[in-house]
């Protein structure tokens, strides 16, 4: 089973493949992990700080460096800073790793390395509609909301999952019985896109495995 310790191994083959792959860049960890604050569900938060005139090449290698690292499953890109010219947020998902250790990377040029405004609520700076999955969100708030039950924090995870089911224009709502409203959520959203159902089946499994009871199939 993997451990506390072999997350800590991977975020360090991370930071050195960053650097590697963009000379005279910087990358350190962020959130819960930076701050020795992690437990046991703690995802990877991670700040790459690149120079200006580089950052499009580096947002080109990241997929290479990253997969030097161990193969890539997915790369998200945060709507929010799709189209920003010196901002994105990354979601990376590595094969073969547990779905909690989801790796957030945040990559900057080092103009606005220490502006944690920059692009904030820029409508030039967000994704169309067509450049991102509503589907692959609602996922990632479904695999949020185990974790907050995990951690004791029903309200949260109830938030969680009646956002996902807004996303993505699904009449539900949580209800408490946290698997099976999990797995309906994973269900909706892989009828939604089908290039997410091995995702979404991870999720329930994650589900079950995580809050009890039989969840549903994601496919069903």
């Amino acid at each position: 089973m993997a451990s506390e310790t072999d997350r800590a191994a991977l975020a360090h083959e991370v930071c050195l493949a960053l650097k590697r792959g963009c000379p005279g860049s910087r990358a350190e960890l962020t959130g819960s992990l930076g701050s020795g604050t992690a437990d046991a569900f703690s995802d990877i938060d991670m700040a790459w700080v690149v120079p200006d005139a580089r950052f499009p090449d580096c947002l080109d290698r990241v997929v290479g460096a990253l997969g030097g690292v161990r193969p890539v499953d997915s790369i998200r890109i945060d709507p929010d800073f799709y189209r920003s010219d010196r901002r994105r947020l990354l979601f990376v998902r590595f094969a073969g790793v547990p779905l909690f250790w989801r790796l957030d990377l945040d990559v900057r040029a080092a103009s606005v390395a220490d502006d944690p405004h920059y692009d904030v609520e820029n409508p030039a700076a967000r994704a169309r509609d067509d450049e991102w999955s509503r589907p692959a969100s609602a996922l990632a708030n479904a695999i949020g909301a185990v974790k907050a039950v995990a951690r004791k924090r029903d309200d949260e995870a109830r938030g969680l999952l009646d956002r996902g089911f807004a996303r993505i224009g699904e009449d539900d709502r949580a209800g408490g019985a946290w698997a099976d409203d999990v797995a309906r959520l994973a269900r909706a959203a892989a009828l939604r896109d089908t290039s997410v159902s091995d995702l979404a089946a991870q999720v329930t499994a994650l589900a079950a495995q995580h809050l009890g009871g039989t969840a549903e199939s994601a496919t069903a």
